[in-house]
């Protein structure tokens, strides 16, 4: 871990550090940037699943109706006739 010298605004680390439940700048810094990264990976996974599942299922299947609700044939046809 490297050491580095930031200003840092008070009134929003005062918010983080309520939020988070730290006790020190350290701390609610490292808690932030941990956050951010892990929220950036988990928007990561979602945009790789939502890829997979669009390649892998074709939703206009889906609204087709004619895929799911054949016309009769001609023989129930005349079944239903009678």
């Amino acid at each position: 871990m490297g050491k580095t010298l930031i200003e840092i605004d008070e009134d929003a680390l005062a918010v983080a550090q309520d939020a988070f439940g730290t006790k020190t700048k350290k701390d609610t810094v490292n808690r932030a940037l941990r956050e951010v990264s892990e929220r950036v990976k988990r928007h990561e996974a979602r945009i790789a699943a939502e890829r997979i599942a669009a390649e892998a299922l074709d939703l206009d299947v889906l609204t087709d109706k004619t895929a799911y609700r054949p016309s009769p044939t001609a023989g129930e046809d005349r079944d239903q006739a009678a």
